[in-house]
Parts: structure tokens; sequence; C-alpha cells
């Protein structure tokens, strides 16, 4: 009867461990937004932070302020779309600095060259791993959208 009451009190103890790291981890999910990019347009979150990482959703070219398309050539809609991802992790006290991965969708991949010449200016000597795809349609009838994955650390 002693080695049961043993047993239970150690299968108590280990629960009761369990479900504590449980609500710990979820605990880790915190759903990010600014008013400094533009609000999300379906049931998804500007950004979502996950213990070091923080996954930003897809932006393009829309001015947080007017909500309209920014531009009309893969350049002006490019640099908005970096002003938007800069004001997401700017609410982390993240920068470009931070970010790990990027995946680019583009309506047409003959604009590559001058998406790109942007892009690197953006982020300097820092150079993020990235997909770079073409997309038959794009939110809004956009030319681009870029989504990033950034960690909370310094670069080695």
């Amino acid at each position: 009867m002693k080695n049961i009451s043993t047993f239970m009190i150690i299968l108590t103890i280990i629960s009761s461990s369990v479900i504590h790291a449980q609500k710990e981890n979820n605990s880790k999910i915190k759903i990010i937004s600014t008013k400094d990019a533009p609000s999300a347009i379906g049931p998804y979150s500007q950004a979502v932070r996950y213990g070091d990482f923080l996954f930003l959703s897809g932006q393009i070219s829309i001015d947080p302020v007017t909500s309209s398309v920014v531009g009309d050539n893969i350049e002006s809609q490019t640099e908005q779309i970096f002003r938007n991802i800069r004001a997401v992790l700017a609410e982390e006290n993240l920068s470009l600095r931070n970010v790990v991965k990027c995946t680019v969708f583009m309506k047409n991949l003959d604009d590559f060259a001058r998406m790109n010449a942007i892009y690197a200016a953006e982020f300097g000597d820092h150079k993020p791993a990235r997909s770079t795809v073409q997309a038959a349609r794009i939110p809004k009838d956009v030319l681009i959208e870029i989504e990033c994955i950034a960690a909370d650390g310094e670069k080695e």
C-alpha cells in the first residue's frame, strides 16, 4: 500500500510538472501588431513571436495610414514593403539585422534584378537565407510580397 501511495505522489508531481511546462510553452506564443504597418486583411497576424523567433506574415506594398497600395512599379512596391517589415520588427525591438530567412513572391521574375538591387541595399552586408518564386497572383494584384523570419540574438 505504501508503494502505491508513493507512486501516486510521484505521478501527481510529474503530471503537475508536465501541465506547468505546457502552460509555459503556450505562453511563449505572442501575437504582434503595430499601427505602423498595414493591418492584417484576413484571419492572420502581422507577426507571431515564438520564443526567440519572430515570424512575419507576407508584407505587400500597402501604406498603413491610407490602406492603399503604394506604387505601380517593383521599386516603389519593394521600398514600401521594407518600410512595413521594419515597422513590424521594431515592435519587438528587432531590425533587418535580425532577419534570418526571407521568402519573396514576385508576379514577374523579369523584375528580379530591380527588386534585388533594393533588397541588397536594405540588408547591406547582412545576407539572410532567401527563396524567390514567381507567383501567379498576389493579394491586391501587387507585384511583390515578402515574408520574413527573424531571430532575437546576436550575429556571430
